[in-house]
């Protein structure tokens, strides 16, 4: 009981420090971790997290929301093995070159060795496409669209980092085949449409597409296109990417149909992989404060916590029945809703809920109950401003009009942050300056074809900076300007960031 009771104490004074996010984002992040526990890194493989009931939920939560998307811009979805056959990678050399060094082999079934290396999955193309070849035979199986939510496995590096960069994470793969160039290159329209929708419209993220450069594709891609957002400390962050893959995958796996006259084509493909884990790692970083997490009201846990404020002088056992009716009343709606009754006091409650980012909070005291009200708290307001009575009976319209506004405010903010950490620089020592205080720069470059990879390595050999590529959809080219590296004409605006 009092090691409990010093646990109860030691959590609470930890709830109540202070740390700026921006100043001291590692800290504030790890912080958060553990007071809202939402990971635990004490798994005894390195590099390999466990993820927590209140972080599960929300990624459970983020998974259904865009397997809705994709199954509504016709994705179909599959679930593939785990294991991959080595012959499997011999197959696309590009693509077995690129991931190589990250992949986790499996060589042994008990004491026995296996005749085949098989892979942990480390992305699916060569597992599905030896499929596809099955699959597709005519124009008639065309186009194929497919998706699976899964785990992969790679042998990261670099330090890894809860949620933004392990060595298992969780994510969806999208893959599609087509009978023509343009309907891929249609595909990848709709993947980033789909990023839009999702990442930025429901989780509340801005980012910025980019084409990456030819030296920072895909394995195995024509084109890669990533979506970056920022991170407190002004590192990019990449979240969903989406591939052109021409023909490159379908001819090595032998993926093709027969034409009317009788021909056979190869087909045109597309990967989009959207990792959840990570965009959830970016979600609590954007939208968290000196508090604690916070998440759009659709994707929290819980979305109301009710709270009886009892005291020795009033009737308890009438307040506790007030609230069991308003709780009943609030879950009718359809609300995630705790009441919270454990013996802990009203101010270690209100903590503990704030770390955890519940956007709403309803507080009932005797003179709630004497009044047919409650006291409503929104999550992301200070208190002054933050505290609101409410008739039982107005509740259902308050709390939907709430929670459209703290979304709102939640927008708002990310997309106001996210502006204010971008420039531009058109010369080195205006970037090296601008780089201690900005997360995106735009300056500009020779190219992002092969021979503009020697100024890349350059920026980041010097400056850790690395060429994220060309903003989708930019039209501005650099008239009259030079490369600020290797002072030859510059062909296009790129951005360079440190990242990830």
């Amino acid at each position: 009981m009092f090691k409990q009771r010093v646990f109860i104490i030691l959590t609470y004074l930890k709830i109540y420090m202070n740390i700026d996010k921006q100043k001291n984002f590692s800290e504030w992040y790890n912080t958060v971790l553990d007071l809202a526990e939402l990971s635990d890194i004490r798994y005894n493989v390195k590099g390999c997290i466990v993820i927590r009931p209140w972080a599960a939920k929300t990624i459970k939560l983020m998974y259904e929301e865009y397997e809705k998307e994709l199954e509504r811009n016709g994705h179909k979805p599959v679930i593939f093995p785990a294991l991959i056959p080595k012959k499997n990678f011999d197959i696309e050399k590009e693509h077995v070159k690129g991931f190589s060094p990250e992949v986790f082999w499996v060589e042994k079934a008990g004491k026995e060795k296996l005749e085949e290396k098989l892979a942990l999955r480390p992305t699916s193309e060569t597992a599905m496409y030896q499929m596809f070849s099955l699959w597709i035979q005519g124009i008639v199986d065309l186009p194929l669209k497919v998706y699976q939510s899964c785990q992969v496995w790679r042998y990261e590096t670099k330090a890894t980092k809860p949620f933004f960069r392990s060595r298992e994470f969780y994510w969806i793969e999208a893959h599609t085949a087509f009978a023509t160039e343009k309907e891929a290159i249609e595909q990848v329209k709709q993947d980033m449409q789909m990023t839009e929708h999702v990442v930025f419209e429901k989780f509340k993220i801005p980012f910025i597409f980019f084409q990456r450069p030819e030296w920072d594709k895909f394995p195995g891609a024509q084109k890669t296109f990533a979506a970056d957002t920022l991170m407190p400390d002004k590192k990019v962050l990449q979240l969903p990417s989406t591939h052109l893959l021409g023909q490159n995958f379908s001819k090595a796996f032998d993926v093709g149909y027969l034409n009317s006259e009788g021909k056979k084509e190869y087909v045109w493909q597309t990967c989009y992989g959207p990792a959840i884990s990570r965009i959830y790692g970016a979600m609590i970083c954007i939208h968290g404060d000196e508090r604690g997490i916070m998440l759009p009201f659709e994707f929290c846990p819980v979305h109301i916590v009710i709270i009886p404020i009892l005291t020795k002088e009033v009737a308890q056992e009438k307040i506790t029945q007030y609230c069991h009716s308003v709780y009943k009343i609030i879950s009718n709606f359809g609300y995630r809703t705790i009441l919270d009754e454990s013996e802990n006091t009203p101010g270690y409650k209100y903590n503990y809920w704030e770390v955890r980012g519940v956007p709403i909070r309803i507080e009932i005291g005797i003179k709630e109950v004497e009044e047919g009200k409650v006291t409503l708290a929104l999550r992301d307001k200070k208190e002054k401003e933050q505290k609101l009575l409410v008739a039982v009976e107005d509740l259902s319209q308050r709390i939907r009009f709430e929670a459209n506004e703290f979304n709102k405010r939640l927008e708002k903010r990310a997309i106001d942050t996210f502006q204010g950490l971008q420039t531009s620089a058109y010369s080195i020592e205006e970037l090296e300056q601008k780089a201690k205080d900005f997360g995106l720069i735009k300056i500009p470059f020779c190219s992002i074809e092969a021979n503009g990879e020697t100024c890349a390595k350059f920026l980041k050999d010097k400056y850790s900076l690395d060429v994220r590529g060309i903003k989708y959809l930019d039209a501005e080219k650099p008239i009259e300007r030079k490369c600020i590296v290797c002072k030859k004409e510059a062909k296009e605006f790129v951005y360079v960031a440190k990242q990830y």
